[in-house]
């Protein structure tokens, strides 16, 4: 069964990094578009960024431009979220998914999440 490993959470203050990353077991994460969401307590989940299956293309919603960067690894089969000047607000637990094609539709698998905190 196609499962995702994401890692990379911590305890941060105002204005610090975090670098997320996201590992497939029992399938290429190469195949398909990848994202990542995120769900703070009491809010709706979200996508704050996918990218396509070439790396070419990437997206962020308003809230992460200029701040988050996503990348993938085709090498090494991963996936990550670069988080800079990392802001309260910033405060959730995040999860990366697969889709099998492009970024939108379903997702085949997600991972379990990492909690990210930041605190002042």
């Amino acid at each position: 069964q196609p499962q995702l490993v994401d890692s990379g959470g911590g305890l941060v203050q105002p204005g610090g990094s975090l670098r997320l990353s996201c590992a497939a077991s029992g399938f290429v994460l190469n195949y398909g578009a990848v994202g990542w969401f995120r769900q703070a307590p009491g809010k709706e989940r979200e996508r704050i960024s996918c990218i396509s299956k070439s790396g070419i293309t990437a997206e962020y919603t308003d809230s992460v431009k200029g701040r988050f960067t996503i990348s993938r690894d085709k090498a090494k089969n991963m996936v990550y979220l670069q988080m800079n000047s990392l802001k309260p607000e910033d405060t959730a637990v995040y999860f990366c998914v697969a889709y099998p094609g492009v970024c939108e539709g379903l997702y085949k698998a997600r991972g379990q999440g990492t909690q990210v905190t930041v605190y002042s």
